[in-house]
């Protein structure tokens, strides 16, 4: 993915220049990226399926996100005719997340962009420095939009649509993001993702002729939150 559009009007030699150091990355690390599933989650171990409700108001208050959670992308391409999903991820995942009289009040998740890596390092080479320019804006961020009130959390995964602003290579965008949410021992886990339309937020997905990259790509993420006191 290329950031901005560049105007090169030097015919032939600057495109085999951008074949070799732009393309060069793409098609070594685009042919048959390893397979990686979404995100998944299960009903709590132990739980027999059902739900174990909480002392009304146990909830309240302040959690973070603790070991285990994870953040990343799933992108479309195609590559000489061939149709492709390149998956990243990243365990530098921190946030924290409130909660006030059964609604979720505030929650903040920060990404460290740079970290996410694939199976090819010069794939991700590329995702940081050209695409997402994580020099200058190193974090990736999500923060809830307005309050949601949170179904009963127990042993079996419920669903939950929150709203929120994402925070992406220097450009905000109102998204939603679709959670599946369980109650896991003292914890709460959460799984979820966020289509995104890559233009939003300043980014250009290349057509180089020999690969073409989908201008929709979907932010994936999980997180173990731990109530904090």
């Amino acid at each position: 993915m290329s950031k901005r559009i560049l105007l090169i009007p030097l015919g032939i030699v600057v495109a085999v220049i951008l074949a070799v150091v732009i393309g060069g990355p793409i098609i070594t690390s685009a042919i048959r990226p390893k397979q990686v599933d979404p995100f998944s989650i299960t009903a709590a171990a132990g739980s027999g399926g059902s739900t174990t409700p909480r002392p009304a108001g146990a909830d309240n208050g302040t959690w973070a996100l603790g070991s285990g959670s994870q953040a990343g992308y799933r992108v479309n391409e195609v590559l000489n005719g061939e149709s492709l999903t390149v998956v990243g991820r990243t365990d530098q995942v921190t946030g924290s997340a409130a909660v006030a009289d059964g609604k979720l009040t505030a929650a903040n998740v920060v990404v460290e962009a740079g970290s996410i890596a694939t199976d090819n390092a010069g794939r991700d080479n590329y995702f940081r420095f050209t695409v997402i320019s994580a020099g200058k804006y190193p974090q990736a961020t999500f923060a809830l939009g307005a309050p949601v009130t949170l179904p009963e959390i127990g042993g079996t995964p419920v669903s939950l649509t929150v709203p929120g602003t994402l925070a992406l290579a220097g450009a905000k965008h109102t998204v939603t993001a679709d959670l599946k949410v369980v109650r896991d021992g003292a914890g709460i886990a959460a799984v979820g993702s966020i289509p995104v339309a890559v233009r939003d937020f300043g980014i250009d997905p290349p057509n180089l002729g020999f690969v073409k990259v989908e201008d929709h790509a979907t932010v994936e993420f999980r997180v173990n939150l731990t109530q904090n006191g």
